[in-house]
């Protein structure tokens, strides 16, 4: 009995293709399974490879926590400034995962030049700044140093650099108000050592980074009054619990604000991303079960009169069924095989050469980017499978029902 029924099992995968049924119906469904794992594969990618590239660009210019006086809340520019003298500063000992502190303060100037002015925020950082942030996106020049005497070096974006027509290696005049408005502004001469450019238009068009000293010696700040401290955690997903720990550590007279707090408008917006790749997800299952259960269909209506034969041999009806979600199963691994194929050298090319745009002043980035992680897929894979054989199990039940008289006498 054993005999026959392997002969059986034989017979059926030799005859999986030949039938001129089957044949087209099961390369569509290997083909809907290809396409599927390949759209969930980009979804999942391009939607947390937006999520993290959105999130860098507003922590490279904000930190992920800023300290503040309760006066600077919700402001861009300092308004009052707060001792550096803290328990917490240089380093905060007493919150665990905080990858580093800095110190900065910002000051409303004017760049003017001998044909064009524009108004920007003058961002100022001392030694302790990390730059690389910057780093990644420095497309000329180098960047500025701080550890010395006060510097004149700055940095500003492509942006500013082609609206005002100022260049590398250029000297430029820089406007700040004084808050007696009768007096004459200060004026600063500074230099370009270096240009970046982010893609986030909304900071690239306002933000020149330079020597935070020269905002304490116009504010007539000390030396150890600055505008408030920026937290850069190792892990972006903890920031809702650092900051409320953050905040207790702190002293009463201060207040501590996250980026998700800041600009919640954008973390809506990006949030909404995972709700999206959920659908696409559900609806491409959904579409290569329907596919699958289509093609088992077929096959089992092929393969009535040999249903009817190994049932005669004496063969029960959960071996039988186990034979056809063999057949299925191999048809939803050679979908997946050929998906993840083609899905990972899709999403290689756009991470390697950015050949897809977009446009920044919408999506915040000015090509698509890609986050490509071994672990997502792997699951992608294991669900997919896992759902569509589960899906299977009810069409399967039709084997059960047939019966070996008739089908053996069926044409």
């Amino acid at each position: 009995m054993n005999y026959e029924l392997f002969i059986a099992k034989r017979i059926i995968a030799a005859k999986r293709y030949k039938s001129s049924i089957s044949s087209p119906i099961i390369k569509i469904a290997s083909i809907a399974i290809a396409i599927g794992i390949i759209i969930m594969m980009i979804s999942i990618a391009t939607g947390i490879g937006l999520q993290k590239k959105i999130r860098e660009k507003i922590a490279g210019f904000n930190g992920h926590v800023q300290i503040t006086n309760f006066d600077n809340n919700n402001s861009q520019i300092t308004l009052k400034p707060v001792s550096k003298i803290q328990n917490f500063y240089p380093k905060f000992e007493s919150v665990s995962d905080i990858k580093n502190i800095q110190i900065y303060a910002t000051k409303a100037g004017i760049i003017r030049t001998s044909t064009d002015f524009e108004g920007i925020i003058f961002k100022g950082i001392a030694k302790d700044y990390n730059y690389t942030f910057f780093k990644d996106y420095l497309t000329q020049g180098k960047l500025p140093n701080y550890n010395g005497s006060v510097s004149n070096e700055v940095l500003i974006s492509e942006e500013i650099s082609n609206r005002l027509h100022i260049k590398l290696g250029d000297d430029f005049n820089v406007l700040f108000v004084k808050d007696n408005p009768s007096k004459a502004p200060w004026i600063r001469v500074v230099k370009v050592v270096g240009i970046y450019n982010s893609g986030f238009q909304d900071f690239d068009k306002n933000y020149v980074i330079g020597d935070i000293r020269h905002i304490q010696k116009m504010n007539k700040w000390n030396s150890n009054e600055v505008g408030g401290f920026e937290i850069i955690l190792n892990n972006f997903d903890e920031i809702i619990p650092k900051t409320k720990e953050i905040y207790q550590k702190i002293d009463s007279t201060l207040n501590c604000e996250n980026i998700v707090e800041k600009y919640p408008a954008i973390f809506e917006w990006i949030g909404l991303f995972d709700n999206n790749i959920y659908l696409i997800i559900t609806i491409m299952i959904l579409v290569a079960g329907i596919n699958m259960i289509t093609a088992l269909l077929v096959l089992i209506l092929e393969r009535t009169q040999m249903i009817g034969i190994l049932k005669a041999l004496g063969s029960q009806n959960k071996s039988i069924r186990k034979i056809f979600l063999y057949n299925a199963t191999f048809i939803i691994l050679k979908g997946l095989f050929w998906g993840n194929l083609i899905g990972i050298l899709l999403l290689a090319i756009q991470k390697y050469t950015g050949i897809i745009t977009l446009n920044p002043n919408t999506y915040y980035v000015n090509k698509v980017p890609i986050y490509i992680s071994f672990n997502y897929i792997i699951l992608l894979n294991i669900g997919t499978l896992f759902l569509c054989l589960l899906m299977l199990l009810i069409p399967s039940i039709i084997v059960t029902k047939i019966s070996p008289v008739k089908s053996i006498k069926f044409e």
